[in-house]
Order: C-alpha cells, then structure tokens, then sequence
C-alpha cells in the first residue's frame, strides 16, 4: 500500500512536472511571440520614422523652392515698379517744365499787352453771365415745390 501511495505520489508529482514543463513551454513560445511581434512593431516604427524624415525633407526642399520663386516674383514686380515710377516721373518733369514753360510765355504776353488781356477777361465774364442767365431761365415761372408749400 506505501508503494501504491508512493507511485501514486510521483505520478501525481509527474503530472504536476508535466504540466510545468508543458506551462513553460506555452509561456515561452507566447513571450517568443510577444517577442516577434514587438520586434516587428519596432522595425515599423523605424520605417515609419525614416519615411517622416524623408516626407519632411521633401517639404522643406518644395518651401525653399516656393520660397525662390516668391522672391523671383516680389523682385521682379519690384523691379518693374521701379522702372514705371521712374518713367512717370520723368514725364512728370518734362511736362511741369512745359507748362512752366508756357506760363512764362503767357505772362510776358500779358505784360506786353495789358489791354488784350483786360479785354479777354472781360468778354469771358460777360459770356459766362449770359451763358448762366439762360440756363437759369426757365419757362415755368414758379417750380413745383414752391407751389406745393403754398397750399
């Protein structure tokens, strides 16, 4: 009866080495597969980072080409600012020195003439009184609205 309880306690303590061993084993090959995938895991998140890195220059090297092409355009816009404003203002001088020009011209005449011009000047008054009484002149004698105040 001893030898039945003892072989009955080693098989009881077999099973128990068993199912450590088949436990161990289990946990092992799941800590290798823990293990794979976390090494997968870094190898993606390695790619990934090389792709931000690659994805990153490639921006960078785009905004620095805008960035050319901006200047090329603000410099030339500039450029032909410049060169219309310095235009105009050539114009610019050459006609404020004809007109000084001719004002000078016209002031001698006038020195030279008083009477011409006095007379000018006149009959321009005259012509501007006449030409403001006919359009002034209407062939209703009382408008509207002074008609509709009365009532």
């Amino acid at each position: 009866m001893a030898d039945d309880e003892t072989s009955a306690a080693n098989s009881g303590n077999g099973n128990a080495k068993t199912r450590a061993a088949r436990g161990g084993g289990a946990s092992r090959s799941s800590a290798r597969a823990s293990g794979s995938a976390e090494e997968a895991m870094k190898k993606q998140i390695a790619e990934l980072k090389r792709e931000v890195g690659r994805l990153n220059r490639a921006l960078s090297e785009q905004a620095e080409e805008v960035t050319e092409a901006a200047e090329g355009w603000y410099h030339n816009a500039a450029d032909r600012a410049s060169n219309m404003y310095a235009g105009a203002s050539d114009r610019a001088t050459r006609a404020a020195r004809q007109l000084r020009s001719q004002a000078n011209s016209v002031s001698e005449t006038v020195q030279q003439n008083p009477g011409t011009f006095s007379t000018a000047v006149l009959l321009g008054g005259l012509f501007g009184v006449l030409i403001g009484l006919a359009i002034g002149r209407n062939s209703d004698p009382d408008p509207d609205w002074f008609r509709r105040w009365q009532r």
